[in-house]
């Protein structure tokens, strides 16, 4: 797991490899393939999503949920935990439930380390 690519960067990279990241990194891709946008231009742009998606992640989402399943692989590294789960059932506050036969979970730390 790595940071944004900023050194004084503080927000993870993970939700680039989500949908809508993984859409964004392939255009970007594209563009700098066809040399519309330089790779400098590309990356403040990958980190500019880094930071906004946490942030609306963190100001604008106030759900929640509970789940239950079966607890299939475990694994914390650099401050990173890792948890694939089968055969899990969500509980939404304000829906049904939804099922899944299998589900990664990524935590990490809303601090990095050696932040104050």
């Amino acid at each position: 797991m790595a940071a944004a690519t900023s050194t004084d960067s503080k927000y993870y990279e993970l939700y680039r490899r989500s949908s809508v990241g993984g859409a964004l990194t392939d255009t970007l891709d594209n563009l700098i393939t066809e040399r519309r946008i330089e790779p400098q231009l590309a990356m403040k742009i990958l980190a500019n999503f880094d930071k906004a998606v946490a942030d609306v992640l963190a100001d604008k989402v106030k759900s929640r949920l509970t789940f239950k399943g079966h607890l299939d692989t475990y694994r914390f590294c650099d401050d990173v935990w890792t948890f694939i789960i089968k055969d899990i059932n969500f509980k939404l506050e304000t829906q049904g439930q939804v099922h899944a036969d299998r589900v990664k979970i990524v935590s990490c730390n809303t601090k990095r380390p050696g932040e104050a």
